[in-house]
């Protein structure tokens, strides 16, 4: 082999050590890949049960229902649509009605409810997941101060202090 046919060889094992990287690292992200929908987008989405999604809106006023042990359900709705959810677990200190919501999980093929095997809330007064902010101000049932929670901005509270 001449110095040429070297350097060629060493360059095409480089750059196929590197595709085959890239391929590995794609295939483990379209496994672990949860989309995000809002209650409003399930009625058009095509989702089988049991893909797992996130779902983010307010919890709706008045849905919180205790049940045995540490099973709560709840309904989620962004003013458009309601989505029943069940999570089994202890929810978040800031869980309450009214409040911007993430739940991840999947749908349930027999009772058609979304089995949430993770709900976050917001962790402060001055925040709601972005993309749950901005598709409820779209959707007008949300504004800063108003509605759900504040999103990230100052609450009348702190801007008073400061």
């Amino acid at each position: 082999m001449t110095r040429k046919q070297k350097r060629l060889a060493v360059i095409a094992g480089g750059m196929s050590f590197i595709i085959v990287a890239v391929l590995l690292v794609m295939f483990a992200f379209s496994q672990s890949v949860a989309y995000f929908f809002m209650p409003a987008d399930l009625a058009t989405a095509d989702i089988k049960p049991g893909t797992r999604i996130r779902l983010g809106g307010l919890v709706a006023e008045g849905s919180v229902k205790r049940g045995q042990g540490s099973r709560v359900s709840f309904t989620v709705t962004d003013g458009s649509g309601n989505v029943p959810v069940t999570y089994t677990g202890i929810l978040p200190d800031l869980f309450r009605e009214g409040q911007g919501v993430v739940t991840e999980g999947a749908f349930d093929a027999a009772s058609h409810e979304f089995v949430a095997d993770s709900v976050l809330a917001k962790h402060d007064e001055n925040y709601m997941p972005k993309e749950v902010a901005d598709r409820l101000k779209a959707e007008g049932v949300w504004e800063d101060g108003k509605g759900g929670g504040q999103a990230a901005g100052k609450t009348p509270a702190r801007e008073a202090t400061r």
